[in-house]
């Protein structure tokens, strides 16, 4: 045997974990038998913006997979009304069985159908796991016998017994409806083996709070950050012109739910400074986009309120903006310092391109002429109550930490390119020089410094500093015409509350937006970060499809995906249904669209599942096994030096500790 004393040196640390060859050989063999089997399936979604119920209700399905299952099994077996009950109760097991008992005396006949039901779904999504990763994900009380029932067909006469009398032992000690839930809860679970959330949790719908807190308690998943995550991380370091941005986005939407009920900020100096401050103005520009349910929760005076604070707020967020773009010069965005081109007397502004626009609204109380920047006594008040509620709310900070840890700005995973927005190119297709700091980067060198500085913001916020370039630069990210999180050439937030020209409200997307449909553009992006050949793609969200205007959320000869279709409510109109999800098994690809969801509660007393349709399947060029994923690669290699450790025992040259 011809091994370096490194390699030595390796191979015996690792028999303090494999001591005897046959340790050694017999791991080898487990390793080989997950290697065989077929790889896991995987789950991404992007742009949820708030919208928790559907987002909820989208893990509970896997995107259809289980109802796909269900068919699969009972299809011709039990009628159509009975496969939607039984996946309803997969979703919501503790609703649906209160359900069924208040219509259906029998419930000991029910659960003992139900109970041999759910086994044959929950074998059925299991069967390409380990034992042993199956007895992991399933709950401990119940650990044992869902075990024993998984691993029995029924078949055998005597076995077929067995199952019986277990089935009536769960039901005769009172355990049915707590083993009913359980083994609901094990089916969600096993689905999906890996979640991608590719950006975009938060604003415009109420429930980001909630959306985060299931992801904490999500078995496996990862999150690459979108524009909306990195305003609410901007926010919770420190950086005012994102608070300010993240309220007023907030308040347009009339979404004070996250604000307010999820994280505690307190948002009651504000409603008083916009009621004294703009007491006789209708605010109408300012008047919030109200959803369905929100008409019907706000009145008119709460929807006269919202407006002021709205427009209080805007101009608060304008002034934050002009003091982050003259220390910055760098970022070249004095295209958007705006307020000193108001003229009160003739009621225009006048733009950075020099030409003069009438305004839609000419009450700015706080904006002085000679001096537009300047922040009044009341302003200024509003901005350090509103900052200090950000930096203590003790939950928002927990969320914040949770997507540094969990999060980043791109994932190669499985031949995959997960970012959520942009690469940014040059018209010639190269790759863009963008400056962060004192220096240019492109390409993934581009996305690792934007990241670093990232979590540089956030190591300087406990470090309790303030105004660094790197907590700055968060709201760069999230508005700059180079960030990788936007990438276009402006915002024109100002311009759509001021200006009725629709020309002065264009945002000129950037040269990705414009290439990324081409096929050699997206392999050049995917050389870049490592990744070559059939089956390798690049997944986005950000910009939603608009499936009503015939765009298509597959390009480039299939090697680009876009899963950003309208899970938002506010985009939903234009883009025609619900969104994207895409679910990626050891078959391929399956890109699946899904028409609005009504609510839970619909959901759960209709029995209405969100309708989920695959509009595109992508067949891998071969069937692929965990040996051909990442996870694969490093099994790979632990089979390889558990083969050299094998190797040493056999030669002598490391001796087996039970000898």
């Amino acid at each position: 045997m011809n091994a370096t004393d490194a390699e030595l040196k390796y191979l015996t640390l690792l028999s303090d974990k494999f001591p005897t060859a046959a340790e050694a050989a017999t791991e080898i063999m487990n390793l080989e038998a997950i290697l065989s089997l077929p790889k896991g399936t995987e789950h991404f979604l992007a742009d949820i913006h708030g919208e928790y119920e559907a987002f909820i209700h989208v893990l509970k399905n896997a995107s259809g997979t289980i109802k796909r299952k269900v068919n699969e099994l009972f299809g011709g077996k039990i009628r159509a009304q009975e496969r939607c009950e039984l996946c309803t109760l997969i979703y919501y097991p503790k609703e649906s069985i209160d359900l069924v008992k208040s219509k259906d005396e029998s419930m000991d006949d029910w659960y003992m159908v139900t109970i041999n039901q759910l086994i044959k779904v929950c074998q059925k999504v299991a069967e390409k796991y380990t034992r042993s990763k199956v007895r992991k994900a399933l709950p401990p009380k119940y650990s044992y016998i869902i075990q024993e029932l998984l691993h029995e067909d029924g078949l055998n006469k005597n076995k077929s017994a067995y199952l019986q009398s277990i089935f009536r032992s769960i039901i005769e000690t009172g355990q049915a409806e707590d083993f009913v839930i359980a083994i609901s809860e094990t089916i969600q679970r096993l689905a999906i083996d890996h979640l991608h959330v590719v950006g975009d949790i938060y604003d415009r719908g109420p429930g980001a709070h909630i959306i985060m807190d299931k992801l904490i308690s999500y078995h496996t998943f990862d999150i690459q950050w979108g524009n909306h995550d990195i305003l609410w991380m901007g926010a919770a370091v420190g950086n005012a012109a994102c608070m300010a941005n993240v309220v007023r986005i907030a308040l347009r939407y009339a979404n004070l739910d996250t604000l307010e009920n999820g994280y505690g900020i307190n948002l009651l100096p504000l409603g008083k400074f916009a009621m004294e401050t703009y007491a006789d103005d209708p605010c109408e520009r300012f008047r919030p986009k109200l959803s369905e349910e929100s008409r019907a929760f706000y009145d008119d005076k709460s929807v006269y309120l919202i407006g002021q604070m709205h427009k209080a707020i805007s101009i608060i967020q304008f002034k934050l903006e002009h003091q982050i773009i003259q220390r910055h010069p760098e970022y070249k965005m004095n295209n958007r310092d705006i307020l000193h081109g108001w003229n009160a007397a003739d009621a225009t502004i006048v733009l950075p391109d020099g030409k003069a626009y009438p305004t839609l609204d000419n009450y700015l109380p706080t904006v002085d002429p000679n001096d537009p920047y300047a922040f009044t006594e009341g302003e200024q008040r509003i901005v350090e109550r509103l900052m200090q509620s950000f930096l203590q709310s003790e939950k928002l900070q927990k969320h914040v930490d949770f997507l540094y840890r969990s999060g980043s700005m791109y994932l190669c995973y499985n031949y995959n390119l997960l970012f959520h927005a942009s690469i940014p190119l040059n018209e010639d297709r190269s790759f863009k020089d963008v400056t962060v700091g004192k220096k240019k980067y492109k390409g993934r060198a581009l996305l690792d410094k934007v990241e670093e500085w990232i979590r540089a913001a956030h190591l300087d916020k406990k470090q309790g500093l303030v105004d660094t370039d790197q907590i700055d630069f968060m709201w760069y990210l999230w508005c700059g015409p180079d960030s990788p999180l936007f990438d276009k050439s402006m915002m024109t937030t100002f311009e759509r509350y001021f200006i009725e020209d629709k020309d002065t409200h264009t945002e000129k997307k950037g040269f990705y937006y414009v290439y990324r449909t081409e096929q050699e553009v997206c392999e050049k992006i995917l050389s870049e970060f490592g990744l070559e050949g059939p089956d390798t793609h690049i997944i986005n969200g950000h910009v939603p499809v608009k499936a009503s205007k015939g765009e298509k959320p597959i390009s480039a000869g299939g090697k680009l995906m876009l899963i950003d279709g309208g899970f938002s409510k506010a985009y939903q109109a234009s883009t025609g249904i619900a969104g994207y999800t895409l679910i990626f098994n050891s078959e391929g690809l399956h890109l699946v669209k899904h028409e609005p969801f009504s609510s839970t509660h619909e959901a759960i007393k209709y029995m209405e599942d969100i309708e989920s349709v695959t509009v595109v399947r992508e067949f891998s060029s071969h069937r692929m096994l965990v040996r051909d994923t990442d996870k694969g690669k490093q099994l790979t290699e632990q089979v390889n030096d558990l083969k050299k450790l094998l190797t040493a025992y056999r030669y002598g040259a490391i001796k087996e500790k039970d000898l």
